[in-house]
């Protein structure tokens, strides 16, 4: 009689390796991405003998990285529907125009308003926002209603809108915008130490709550919650990266000649020594509100569950009973705010509006939410996947700037990102069956 073979028995340590990491549910996808980003950051740290991880460039990459991943929000829909929308760029444009020209021809010139009255700025960012849904619109309708390719109708929305916007401005640049305007543009509007350590707690606070909130749900409807080990362990990782993002922002010190400014300005005296920190940029305040409001959409709403559920299986959405002609509609209105919310943020950090504003922002998008994991075959994409893709394509060419890479060579490099990213997710889905 042969023996039966002993079982091979994984050894403790792997075994409580397995069940940890499988006890915390970790996304893979996600910390694949945030690995990537440490790798980048690293080795152009290194690179740049450890000027690309100081608390300047960090807040300069913030900044930079914000016009770009508020519209790769908005894309994440579009794509998750199956669509695409390849004139982003040029309704950033052309809201753009229209928010210098309402700032330094309407409203001071047809209604007597002069720049720096505390009207210019909502009134400026209303009009543009109005245009930008106006635009979504339009093309949402021309999808849904009368069913021609997005592909085709946002090529066409790209050659027009951005001539649109040169004609408002008779192909000129316009500036100096408000200055109320401008603080949504990085450095010309910070939060300051103080307020950007009440935001970062009270944005610990929300992590936290909804984590609990989350438990309790799962709970009340009968599915296995994580033990409460693996709950501190991922709120603690949320609470040190967040105070951290705001501990580095907050090292950036703003220049002594710059300080001695503000004094004057309020008449008073700096005293000697006197530092002060930038803190959280506004525009980055703003584009964490969106991204919790695109959260929230995508998985707490019935526009959410809709969107993925057509992107998914549209005849299907269509025989649940979901309006999918006009879902398309939402969709492209919601592109269309966010675009011109972008506009708000990209000319006030120029500080005045240029005709070549948002060239080439369209594939930047698009490049970013597919690198964040937004499937191209729709029903599958995230929030902060497009976001984390946007700085991770801002990290690129940041650091190649840096280290002095010429720009054709930095868009080969980002092309190829793309491409690979690409090739690792399909291969990933293939693998785990999403």
């Amino acid at each position: 009689m042969t023996d039966t073979p002993p079982t091979t028995d994984v050894s403790e340590p792997t075994r409580l390796k397995r069940s940890v990491f499988q006890t915390l549910e970790l996304d893979t996808r996600l910390l694949g991405m945030i690995g990537a980003f440490l790798i980048i950051a690293l080795a152009f740290n290194i690179l740049t003998d450890g000027r690309f991880l100081t608390p300047r460039n960090i807040f300069n990459l913030t900044i930079q990285t914000v016009s770009v991943a508020i519209m790769a929000t908005g894309m994440v829909f579009i794509i998750v529907t199956r669509h695409i929308d390849l004139s982003v760029g040029a309704v950033l444009a052309v809201t753009s125009a229209t928010m210098a020209m309402v700032q330094t021809a309407v409203l001071p010139d047809w209604l007597g308003i002069p720049l720096g009255s505390p009207l210019i700025a909502p009134i400026a960012i209303a009009s543009g926002i109005v245009v930008g849904l106006a635009i979504g619109a339009l093309h949402g309708w021309l999808v849904g209603y009368l069913t021609i390719p997005a592909f085709i109708v946002t090529l066409g929305g790209y050659l027009v809108w951005r001539n649109v916007g040169w004609y408002l401005t008779k192909g000129q640049t316009i500036g100096p915008l408000d200055e109320n305007f401008q603080i949504f543009g990085g450095i010309n509007g910070t939060l300051g130490e103080t307020w950007s350590w009440v935001v970062g707690v009270i944005a610990v606070a929300f992590v936290l709550w909804a984590m609990v909130q989350a438990r309790r749900s799962r709970i009340a409807h009968g599915f296995p919650a994580k033990p409460l080990w693996a709950e501190f362990v991922i709120g603690g990782i949320a609470a040190v990266s967040i105070l951290g993002f705001v501990a580095i922002l907050n090292a950036y010190d703003i220049p002594t000649i710059k300080l001695k400014r503000l004094f004057e300005a309020r008449g008073e005296v700096m005293p000697e020594g006197y530092t002060a920190g930038y803190g959280l940029p506004i525009s980055v305040f703003v584009l964490i509100l969106i991204a919790v409001i695109m959260t929230v959409i995508a998985k707490r709403t019935r526009l959410g569950r809709y969107i993925f559920a057509t992107g998914g299986n549209p005849e299907a959405a269509e025989l649940a009973g979901i309006n999918t002609r006009f879902l398309t509609v939402k969709v492209f209105m919601i592109m269309g705010v966010l675009a011109a919310i972008s506009a708000v943020v990209a000319s006030s950090r120029q500080t005045f509006h240029s005709n070549d504003i948002g060239t080439l922002d369209e594939l930047r998008v698009i490049a970013a939410a597919v690198i964040g994991g937004t499937a191209l075959s729709g029903g599958l994409g995230t929030i902060h996947g497009a976001i984390l893709g946007a700085l991770i394509m801002q990290s690129l060419q940041s650091g190649m700037a840096m280290v002095g890479v010429d720009a054709p060579f930095q868009n080969i490099v980002v092309g190829l990102v793309l491409v690979i990213a690409v090739l690792i997710d399909t291969i990933y889905r293939k693998r785990t069956g999403g």
